[in-house]
């Protein structure tokens, strides 16, 4: 738990980050040691790339390194190798923003990936009118309640998604981080969801 300011500490604490010395690409064992070392990303016992902050049930943050893609078309992991790497905040006080996602990704990896992001080619966006028609047709509220964003750097790929209520209010969201090579499958999957 944190204390003394809340949720506003916990985003201190993430803005005054070191830059990423780990990326997606790097070892495993660079990426651990950099977690590690990193005073808001150091994993408690018993993990060792997965790290959750928690303020209360209703504030969360949470980082997760991982060998695989996010997407879910099976790919043989490169023995060693991060392919991607995910923020999530969950906040039901102050709500989850596109430019909240943005900030906790400068304060995470630094200026220069915050700039590849920004400078990044948006691929994909979602959900279009047939995808909220047709999530109408199903019964199905949660697909038409994210909106997210496919972008292709000139260094790597990114994955914005934001998860409202059906009254409009954005309480979940998530930034991910992946290998350029990985974005086809995952637009793939996500067009046909």
């Amino acid at each position: 738990m944190l204390g003394l300011g809340g949720f506003g500490l916990l985003l201190l604490l993430i803005l005054g980050a070191n830059p990423a010395r780990a990326l997606p690409g790097q070892t495993t064992k660079e990426v651990a040691a950099w977690m590690q070392a990193n005073s808001t990303l150091r994993p408690s016992r018993g993990e060792k790339f997965l790290v959750t902050k928690s303020n209360t049930a209703a504030q969360r943050f949470t980082f997760e390194a991982s060998l695989l893609s996010p997407s879910r078309i099976k790919q043989s992991p490169n023995a060693g190798i991060i392919r991607s790497e995910r923020l999530t905040l969950f906040d039901m006080r102050n709500g989850v923003t596109q430019e909240r996602l943005k900030e906790s990704l400068r304060a995470i990896y630094g200026l220069e990936v915050a700039q590849d992001f920004d400078r990044a080619q948006i691929i994909y966006t979602y959900p279009s009118q047939v995808t909220i028609q047709q999530a109408i047709a199903q019964n199905n509220p949660l697909l038409a309640s994210l909106q997210g964003e496919l972008r292709r750097g000139s260094r790597y790929a990114y994955w914005l998604e934001i998860a409202q209520t059906p009254e409009g209010l954005a309480y979940a969201g998530r930034l991910t981080l992946l290998l350029r090579d990985d974005v086809d499958p995952l637009e793939a999957e996500i067009r046909n969801r």
